[in-house]
């Protein structure tokens, strides 16, 4: 576990020296491509359904995923980790927490399901994050707009 806590403290400083060369921007284009590469993917491999797709995301980071339909486009996900450290973001660490939502877990998620999933536009807000409530669970908002289809 400790070799796996290492790697991931590497891959955080490694994206935290991104930002500082490049900006927030670049972390955000090699999320979403990441990202799309997965939803594509997962789409080659036959993965239906949105709460299906969610579900094959999370059990790679090992997180438990629950899943609770708001209403018909809002969706509030949770995931709860074994400890206090998040596979993205690392340790409680308010001043990080908002840059790495905004430049990894969002763009990230939403171009997967983009890719999966293409008939909906989906928007994420993020409600707890390990970073800034140090606690064992990500909490979110997934909210997802049915594409118009232009006759142009």
């Amino acid at each position: 576990m400790q070799k796996n806590r290492d790697a991931l403290k590497f891959f955080q400083a490694y994206i935290k020296e991104m930002i500082d060369v490049g900006g927030i921007n670049l972390p955000k284009s090699i999320s979403a491509s990441l990202g799309a590469k997965l939803g594509k993917l997962l789409k080659r491999r036959g993965i239906s359904g949105l709460e299906n797709t969610l579900k094959r995301i999370y059990n790679v980071l090992n997180a438990k995923t629950q899943i609770k339909t708001i209403d018909d486009n809002t969706m509030e996900i949770t995931l709860r980790y074994r400890s206090r450290f998040c596979p993205l973001g690392g340790e409680y660490n308010p001043d990080r927490a908002e840059l790495i939502q905004n430049t990894i877990c969002i763009p990230y998620t939403v171009a997967i399901l983009n890719i999966s999933h293409p008939e909906y536009k989906y928007s994420a807000k993020i409600m707890e994050c390990i970073l800034n409530s140090n606690q064992k669970n990500c909490k979110y908002r997934l909210v997802k707009e049915l594409k118009s289809i232009d006759n142009n």
